[in-house]
């Protein structure tokens, strides 16, 4: 059972929270809620996808960040924690001694599925991010073995999926050559 404060957080006090449990926790609708830690499976996908990401954004000479676990605050009191986020140095810089939590939309967001994450990762984050003007959502799902690419058009997302060896095909980095199927094995142990 988690316990959280049975106050709201505003947001300015969710910046600074810390039971001391290490927990990380999600701000929704001003109350906490409790992120699981992640499997070994959701690691190795997120590894890999953060490799390639900064890869590519290095061998493009981008000043761009990739981030893992950084902060977006998607409404007045409401934060959601990344799985990946791309993000300008700019970005970064505005928050180099304070809590990573981006107020201005991050360039591209990736969020990995799990199996208590789906209406989440598929519903929730996908209003909240198309609200906040992320141009680019992946929604990488192992569940279903497919990536979902959203793209910001006129406010709502246009969604495109990719899977097997079908390329990414990404806006913010539209070279980017990875097929889902190198996604999925590079969580494999074997």
């Amino acid at each position: 059972m988690v316990t959280t404060p049975a106050t709201k957080l505003t947001f300015e006090e969710y910046l600074t929270y810390d039971d001391g449990t290490g927990c990380h926790y999600e701000l929704v609708d001003g109350s906490l809620e409790l992120m699981n830690p992640p499997t070994i499976e959701h690691f190795l996908i997120a590894d890999f996808l953060d490799t390639s990401l900064k890869a590519e954004i290095k061998r493009l000479g981008l000043p761009w960040l990739c981030l893992r676990e950084a902060g977006v605050r998607t409404g007045r009191n409401k934060s959601r924690l990344t799985d990946l986020c791309v993000v300008t140095i700019e970005q970064a810089r505005e928050l180099m001694n304070v809590s990573a939590v981006f107020q201005t939309p991050p360039l591209l967001i990736v969020e990995i599925v799990s199996p208590e994450s789906i209406k989440r990762d598929y519903r929730y984050k996908r209003s909240e991010y198309a609200a906040l003007e992320v141009p680019e959502y992946w929604i990488v799902d192992p569940l279903e073995t497919k990536i979902s690419v959203l793209l910001l058009e006129e406010g709502l997302y246009e969604e495109t999926v990719f899977a097997g060896s079908q390329k990414i095909e990404s806006r913010t980095l539209p070279e980017l050559a990875i097929a889902p199927e190198k996604v999925f094995v590079a969580a494999n142990l074997e």
